[in-house]
């Protein structure tokens, strides 16, 4: 189910919005996290059981990393459930991509294993992981109202493309929310503008590169081909904007204050810029749970460079399996570099 389908717009959302509106404040948390798990059972419901065990995992390993702060044992459930997280996410989404790759490395035929993708777990594996390790390191309380966190987990509105949300920017709305009238007014402007930016732009502008890319060598003209460019650019931003901006409309509905995930990121006067304005919450993801563990910038030139690749090497890996994600985010890493070298 997607945010521009007919499905999504003439009958989950009224459904969802009619219930969720008409129940009592205290159990508006119950409803959402009902809705969010019927939205994402839509298309596979096999993965609710997946979702539920990162939410169960991680509720447990944070409240036993809150127990036992400051000693040994601490480092030990952060580092299991780092590795529960990672374990499932690289199983689900780089499975295949490693099987292809033995098989081309060493000539043999390891069947693959064709798992469908399960919708959002890039998004909510991040979220759960930011939220042991903000336990881990004090700057967040371990929760103790497994329904709360459940709602953190599988909030539908950010569920398909974001924005990424750390702990600490909705503890409070998880607790207690309210949206007034100019609030929901504001929530129904900027999900529209999104939905339009999505149905009228990014679809449209799909068609047209689908129609490029399907030209022979011999019709390709040169400006053809500029134009399949940037139709393909303008895709990729109106649709990964417009769903955030759908997302950031319905939290604001639904009382919740979402971080902005995108600030004009095509005018950006060079790459380091690019990546202030462009997936933001990616971006401080990285740098706060990588980059900065690592040591960020305050370790040398060398260890800067090096701390750099790492990061986009991982960005990439984020964006998809296979080597041209690798190839574009290892780019864009040494750009970064080349930029703190000449400028």
């Amino acid at each position: 189910m997607v945010f521009s389908s007919v499905l999504f717009l003439f009958r989950f959302l009224p459904i969802f919005m009619i219930c969720y509106f008409l129940v009592p404040r205290n159990m508006k948390n119950l409803v959402l996290f009902l809705g969010s798990l019927v939205f994402y059972a839509w298309g596979e419901p096999v993965y609710i059981f997946l979702m539920l065990f990162s939410t169960i995992s991680d509720f447990v390993w944070g409240r036993l990393i809150e127990e036992y702060r400051g000693k040994d044992r601490s480092r030990i459930f952060l580092l299991c459930s780092v590795v529960i997280n990672l374990f499932i996410l690289g199983f689900f989404k780089y499975a295949d991509f490693l099987l292809q790759t033995v098989n081309t490395v060493f000539g043999t035929s390891i069947p693959l294993l064709g798992l469908p993708l399960p919708i959002g777990i890039s998004f909510y594996t991040f979220q759960t992981m930011s939220y042991v390790i903000d336990v881990y390191r004090g700057d967040a309380k371990a929760q103790r109202n497994i329904l709360q966190f459940g709602v953190y987990v599988t909030m539908f509105p950010q569920l398909i493309a974001g924005p990424i949300l750390k702990y600490h920017q909705v503890e409070r709305y998880l607790q207690d929310r309210h949206a007034d009238i100019e609030t929901i007014g504001y929530g129904v402007k900027r999900f529209v503008t999104g939905l339009a930016k999505k149905v009228l732009l990014a679809n449209n502008l799909g068609l047209l590169w689908k129609q490029v890319t399907e030209l022979g060598n011999e019709q390709m003209s040169i400006l053809m081909a500029w134009l399949g460019i940037a139709a393909f650019a303008l895709q990729i931003y109106f649709d990964f904007s417009g769903y955030s901006d759908m997302a950031i409309g319905l939290g604001a509905v639904l009382g919740f204050h979402f971080p902005e995930n995108f600030n004009y990121p095509y005018i950006a006067a060079s790459v380091k810029d690019f990546w202030h304005r462009w997936h933001i919450s990616l971006s401080s993801w990285f740098r706060d749970y990588v980059y900065i563990p690592l040591g960020g910038n305050r370790k040398g030139a060398a260890c800067t460079y090096r701390n750099l690749l790492i990061v986009f090497f991982l960005t990439g890996m984020w964006h998809g399996a296979g080597i041209a994600f690798i190839l574009w985010g290892l780019y864009h890493g040494l750009f970064l570099i080349l930029e703190r070298v000449w400028l």
